[in-house]
C-alpha cells in the first residue's frame, strides 16, 4: 500500500481547543445576520436572538447537532452527467481563482478590464487542460451591464466547458437565475439535486457577520440541493486578530454557523467548508494572498474541516505578484498548491490569479496547470512493489554492464511513475535553447495558449439547451430593462 504524503499543523489538542473556542465566540459573541428567514430558523431551534441587532447567539450543542447532519461526501457532475470531482477524505481537484476584474493580456502584457470574448476564451482554455479539474466563473466581463454580469458569465462558461462549475452571485435576484440555467443543463431540478455541476461561494464578513446577499445564496443552496461553500476572509490583523490560532479561531466559527444555517434550512444540504484568508501587509495595507501565514492558515482551517469529517475548499495558488513570468508569482503559486494538495484539500482555488486577487492571466492559468499536475503526482507517494524495486533490472545492469535505458522495465514505468510537463517547462540543453530565442516561461505559455485555442473545441451544448439557456438570458436582460440583442457573445 502507498503511504500517501500529508501535512498537519495542528495537534489533537490543538483542533479540541480551537474547536471550544469557536463555539464559545458562537454562543457568547453570536453571529451578525441580515436575514429574517435565518434569525427565525436560528430561534425556531432555540438560539437566542436579537432581533433589533440582528444578532444570533448559536449554542454549542446546536453547532454539533447539525454537524452530524452534514454530509462528508459531496460528487460534482459533468456538463454531460457524467461525475467529475468527489469531495472527500484527501482528494484534490484545481480550478481557476473567481471574479476577477482585470486580465492581464497575454499580447500586449497591459492589465485591463475583461470582455465577454476573454470569458469564453478562458473558459475554453480551462476545458483543455487536464490538471484542472473544474471551471470558475472566472472573470468579470466589463462590456456587459454589471446588474446582470453574475448570470450571464456563467451563461458563457456553460457554454464552453462540460467540467463542473465554481460560481456565485452578485444581487439578490440571481440565484434563480443560475439555478434556472442550471436545471436547463441538468434536465430539471430533481436532476440538478441529483447530480449538481456547480457549487456556489458564500462568503460571510469578518467578524461574525453574514450579509443580505451571502446569506440568501446560502438558504438559496440549501433548498435546492446545490452544494454551498462557505468562504470566510478574515484578514490577520484588520478583521481578524493579528495571530494565527485566533483567526482560525474566527474563521471556524464563521465557517459552522454557515453549516448550522444550510442544515436548519434543508438537513443534509451539501456543505464545503472553505475560506480565503489573507495577512494585512502592514507597509502597503494590502491583502498579503500569497504569503507563507495566508497558506498555513488555509491549510490549518482545513485540517478542522477534515476533523468534522466535511469536505474542504481553499484558495491557494494566487500571487500577490503582477507578472505571471516573475519569480514571485513561481514560488507563491507553487508553495500554496503543494501544501494544499499536502493537506488533502478538495477543492483548491486560485490558478491563474495575480494582484490580490484581482487579476487573470492565461499564461499563470498554464504555468499553474503544471504545478497541479506536480502537486497531484506528489499526492501519489512513493510506490513500492516486487516490479518498483527493479531487482531484476538492478542485477541486469550490475552484472552485465551498459544502462536502463534499453531495459523493458524502463519503458514499462517511465510514464507511470513519472509526470511529464511537456514543452512549458524548458529542460532542453543550453544551446538548443538559445538558437529559439532563449524564450522565457511567459513566452512559451503564449505560444502555447495560442495553440489551444485554435484546436481546441469544447463540447456543444444541444439545441435543447442552448435555446433554454437563451431564453433565461433573455428573461433577465429584459426584467432589467436591457436589450438582449446588444449584449456581446
Amino acid at each position: 500500500m502507498t503511504l500517501r504524503p500529508k501535512l498537519e499543523l495542528l495537534s489533537e489538542a490543538d483542533i479540541q481547543r480551537i474547536h471550544e473556542e469557536s463555539l464559545a465566540l458562537l454562543e457568547d459573541a453570536g453571529m451578525a445576520i441580515h436575514n429574517e428567514e435565518a434569525l427565525t430558523l436560528l430561534a425556531q431551534a432555540g438560539c437566542s436572538v436579537d432581533q433589533g441587532k440582528l444578532r444570533a447567539f448559536i449554542p454549542a450543542s446546536l453547532v454539533e447537532e447539525q454537524l452530524r447532519k452534514a454530509p462528508q461526501s459531496i460528487t460534482l457532475y459533468s456538463r454531460d452527467g457524467e461525475p467529475a470531482l468527489q469531495l472527500e477524505s484527501n482528494k484534490v481537484h484545481f480550478n481557476p481563482g473567481s471574479a476577477a476584474t482585470h486580465l492581464l493580456d497575454r499580447k500586449t502584457g497591459e492589465r485591463r478590464h475583461p470582455r465577454v470574448s476573454d470569458v469564453v476564451e478562458f473558459a475554453r482554455m480551462v476545458d483543455a487542460l487536464s490538471n484542472i479539474d473544474a471551471q470558475s466563473t472566472a472573470v468579470i466581463p466589463a462590456d456587459v451591464p454589471s446588474i446582470i454580469a453574475d448570470r450571464y458569465r456563467l451563461y458563457l462558461v456553460l457554454q464552453n466547458s462540460t467540467k463542473p462549475v465554481i460560481t456565485g452571485t452578485f444581487a439578490l435576484d440571481a440565484f434563480d437565475d443560475m439555478r434556472r440555467m442550471l436545471e436547463v443543463i441538468a434536465g430539471s431540478s430533481k436532476k440538478l439535486r441529483d447530480k449538481p455541476l456547480a457549487i456556489f461561494d458564500a462568503c460571510p464578513s469578518a467578524p461574525l457577520n453574514w450579509s443580505k446577499l451571502t446569506v440568501h445564496d446560502l438558504l438559496c443552496c440549501a433548498k435546492a440541493g446545490i452544494p454551498v461553500e462557505t468562504i470566510s476572509m478574515p484578514q490577520l490583523g484588520a478583521t481578524g486578530p493579528i495571530t494565527l490560532a485566533g483567526s482560525l479561531v474566527l474563521h471556524n466559527a464563521e465557517s459552522l454557523s454557515g453549516l448550522v444555517l444550510a442544515q436548519l434550512t434543508s438537513p443534509g444540504a451539501p456543505v464545503i467548508y472553505g475560506g480565503s484568508p489573507t495577512a494585512v501587509d502592514m507597509r502597503y495595507g494590502t491583502a498579503r494572498l500569497g504569503a507563507i501565514e495566508s497558506i498555513m492558515l488555509t491549510c490549518a482551517y482545513a485540517q478542522m474541516a477534515k476533523h468534522y469529517g466535511l469536505p474542504t475548499h481553499g484558495y491557494l495558488g494566487l500571487s500577490d505578484a503582477k507578472l505571471p513570468a516573475d519569480s514571485q508569482s513561481g514560488f507563491e503559486a507553487t508553495t500554496g498548491l503543494i501544501l494544499g494538495a499536502l493537506m488533502g484539500i478538495n477543492n483548491i482555488a486560485g490558478v491563474g490569479m495575480l494582484c490580490f486577487e484581482s487579476t487573470q492571466s492565461f499564461e499563470k492559468l498554464l504555468l499553474d496547470e503544471v504545478i497541479c499536475g506536480m502537486a497531484k503526482r506528489m499526492t501519489e507517494g512513493i510506490l513500492v512493489t516486487d516490479e518498483t524495486l527493479a531487482s531484476e533490472a538492478l542485477r541486469e545492469v550490475s552484472m552485465k554492464g551498459g544502462d536502463f535505458l534499453r531495459l523493458r522495465h524502463t519503458l514499462t514505468w517511465f510514464r507511470r511513475e513519472h509526470f511529464l510537463p511537456g514543452d512549458l517547462v524548458d529542460r532542453q540543453p543550453y544551446e538548443a535553447w538559445k538558437q529559439q530565442g532563449a524564450p522565457d516561461s511567459q513566452a512559451r505559455a503564449r505560444k502555447q495558449i495560442a495553440s489551444i485555442l485554435e484546436s481546441h473545441q469544447p463540447v456543444p451544448l444541444t439545441s435543447e439547451q442552448k435555446q433554454g439557456l437563451d431564453e433565461i438570458v433573455n428573461d433577465f436582460t429584459k426584467r432589467h430593462k436591457l436589450d438582449p440583442s446588444k449584449l456581446p457573445s
